[in-house]
């Protein structure tokens, strides 16, 4: 109970304006959460700025830090830095309830907001979707694109068939199209 009330941002006491906050994100944190099966452990620093108006409430997260991954190909422990912004808008309404994913409703006596379960699903959103080692980056890089527009399916053909049947494909096209024959004399004139 006491990891979460840490989290707590007592909106009702800031005045109208920009405010700062910091958090600082370590192990325990992501043992908190019952769904974490991607980040164990982590070190991240989260500074939020906190614009406080007259009718809502922005905050302005900045997230840096490292987390442990497990790459998907070796299944070795790394260290992935992160660095990235995330924005939440605290709207005042009638009610508690969420808008959309960076937006929420709360009423204008609402006491705190807990800004754990966003931190955690912000750090979840800057992960990169393939989670490789850095020792095997460059080989995944060469693999993706390995091979890519050399094969050709030839029916049955063999190449030099394939090459003759090029060149009378080129000399039909030349005799069909009297325009070719304009450019290349415009070519050969060069």
């Amino acid at each position: 109970m006491k990891f979460w009330r840490t989290f707590d941002i007592e909106v009702i006491k800031f005045l109208e304006g920009i405010h700062e906050i910091d958090f600082e994100i370590g192990d325990s944190f992501f043992q908190h959460f019952e769904d974490n099966e991607l980040v164990k452990k982590g070190n991240l620093i989260v500074r939020i700025k906190m614009k406080v108006g007259a009718n809502l409430i922005e905050m302005k997260f900045h997230i840096a830090g490292k987390v442990t991954l497990t790459c998907d190909r070796s299944l070795e422990s790394f260290e992935e830095p992160l660095d990235f912004h995330e924005k939440m808008i605290f709207k005042y309404g009638s009610e508690e309830k969420e808008i959309d994913e960076n937006m929420s409703m709360i009423t204008r006596d609402t006491p705190k907001v807990n800004v754990a379960q966003l931190i955690y699903e912000f750090i979840l959103l800057g992960l990169p979707a393939k989670k490789i080692h850095p020792d095997y980056r460059n080989e995944m890089d060469d693999e993706e694109y390995e091979g890519e527009g050399i094969y050709a399916y030839i029916d049955g053909q063999d190449s030099q068939d394939q090459d003759d049947e090029s060149d009378s494909n080129e000399d039909n096209n030349s005799a069909v199209d009297p325009r070719w024959d304009l450019l290349k004399k415009l070519k050969n004139k060069e």
